[in-house]
């Protein structure tokens, strides 16, 4: 018996609902940590004295790189869903792109946006 070639149209939707619930959600928690970056530099006027303020300035400063970085991240993951979206439209998805065999529904489950096997992933190491 030969290797499947892709996933069926029925397991591709599997998929599609699958990472249309995860690109709403992480949509949710983008917006989420502008909001927290937006009330983070609007507070900015606090009066206090003196080297308390310092260390508050250090502080805030530190946590709203750390809210960039995150923010920049969830950006990332989403395009990545978005581009796996894609590859379910033009019946690529769930195709490796080193091996060119398909990617264990397991694996695609915990990494939906997954270009790679696991063997390819580990050989790249």
């Amino acid at each position: 018996m030969s290797e499947r070639q892709r996933y069926t149209d029925e397991e591709l939707k599997e998929f599609e609902v699958l990472l249309t619930e995860k690109v709403d959600k992480a949509q949710k928690e983008l917006e989420y940590i502008k909001e927290s970056l937006s009330r983070k530099n609007n507070n900015g006027t606090d009066i206090t004295a003196g080297g308390v303020k310092v260390l508050e300035d250090g502080a805030d400063t530190a946590e709203k790189e750390s809210l960039t970085q995150l923010a920049v991240r969830q950006q990332k993951f989403i395009k990545n869903m978005e581009a796996a979206m894609v590859r379910i439209k033009n019946g690529t998805y769930g195709i490796c792109v080193d091996t060119g065999k398909l990617i264990p529904k397991e694996r695609l489950r915990a990494v939906p946006h997954t270009m790679h096997s696991i063997e390819a992933k580990l050989a790249k190491r």
